[in-house]
């Protein structure tokens, strides 16, 4: 995967912060791994990335406050 679905542009590897309101509770999962589009900026993970960002949030709906921020390799 080197081109953007949207645009076509360059994917490159990169970091991002991900964020999810779930029923107005927000986790916020910072520095995870992506790949972001150099031309629009369109962001994409593995399926690896999803599988782990799936897994933190799972752990965080139990103890869920208003917001969680926590770090994608903790």
């Amino acid at each position: 995967m080197d081109k953007c679905f949207f645009c076509k542009g360059s994917l490159e590897n990169g970091m991002t912060n991900y964020m999810l309101d779930i029923d107005g509770h927000f986790i916020i999962i910072k520095n995870v791994p992506c790949h972001k589009c150099s031309q629009c900026g369109e962001v994409s993970y593995s399926g690896d990335t999803v599988a782990k960002i799936e897994k933190i949030v799972e752990s965080l709906k139990k103890a869920l406050t208003e917001v969680a921020i926590v770090d994608f390799v903790a």
